[in-house]
């Protein structure tokens, strides 16, 4: 059986609510992992959002958790970046699905981290840990980052350098691809890779928040200090990540928005817990 012929008869079955097919999985790590699943022909959703994804617990009861979808607006599919918690009720059976599965979609998607929540500036930070990295593979994939942007900087920090992979490779893939760059045009140039490791070795050492406060960040990047007249942010990681970058930029002069009240720079707070 090939694998299509896999994908379509699994297609077929439908047989959860919502029900999705897994159209390819990939391991980073034994902590993380992507996969990609069918669209429902009637989902729309701007880059950025979420929606709530998962599998029948043991329960018999749907168990979901918020999932940023990684894909862009104008995808096919929908990809998705996630963890691997092996005491988690979600992750430690989602980890295991495999091409031609189903799973829980639940096509309403929401989140903050969308161009509507922000005013217009001159420079875009996506700042991110870990799997937050997933909403920005959406953004990095849409036009309209560079259309708002003349500079867009998207920091990645995670523990150790394979962590970094799924990142690393998409931003690649983004400026040799014949296909992204005829779509997105010259607006590839005036995007920067920042990838930080705060405990293997690596080119770049340090929390992002340490790198902020010294300095370091801009001076590595050849821009100016934060400056809520010309800087935009939006972050997704941690809960102690979201809370020490979210400090920092208010100490800037840079003020939280939400898509009814657009301002400098805006949090996901969806994912804290095993869904990050």
């Amino acid at each position: 059986m090939t694998e299509q012929t896999a994908v379509t008869q699994a297609a077929s079955k439908m047989a959860l609510p919502d029900a999705q097919t897994v159209t390819s999985v990939r391991h980073y790590t034994d902590r993380l992992f992507a996969f990609r699943v069918t669209r429902p022909a009637s989902l729309r959703f701007r880059s950025g959002e979420f929606v709530m994804i998962g599998l029948m617990g043991d329960n018999g009861k749907p168990l979901l958790r918020a999932y940023s979808i990684a894909s862009p607006s104008w995808d096919e599919e929908l990809e998705f970046y996630s963890i691997k918690v092996p005491d988690g009720p979600l992750t430690s059976k989602l980890q295991h699905i495999q091409l031609g599965d189903q799973v829980i979609l639940r096509p309403k998607p929401v989140g903050t981290l969308v161009h509507d929540a922000l005013l217009p500036g001159k420079r875009l930070y996506l700042f991110s840990t870990g799997t937050g990295f997933a909403p920005f593979a959406s953004l990095l994939r849409d036009p309209e980052t560079y259309e708002r942007f003349e500079e867009v900087i998207m920091t990645h920090t995670c523990r150790q350098v394979e962590e970094l992979t799924y990142g690393r490779e998409l931003i690649e893939g983004l400026k040799s691809d014949e296909m992204m760059r005829e779509l997105l045009g010259d607006g590839l140039d005036k995007l920067k890779y920042y990838p930080t490791t705060t405990r293997e070795e690596s080119p770049k050492m340090g929390r992002i928040t340490t790198l902020i406060e010294t300095g370091e960040l801009f001076s590595d990047l050849g821009v100016p200090p934060l400056d809520p007249a010309t800087d935009r942010a939006m972050i997704c990681g941690s809960l102690a990540f979201n809370v020490d970058l979210k400090a920092l930029l208010e100490k800037a002069g840079l003020h939280e928005g939400a898509n009814s009240e657009p301002r400098e720079f805006v949090v996901e707070k969806a994912f804290v817990g095993e869904g990050v």
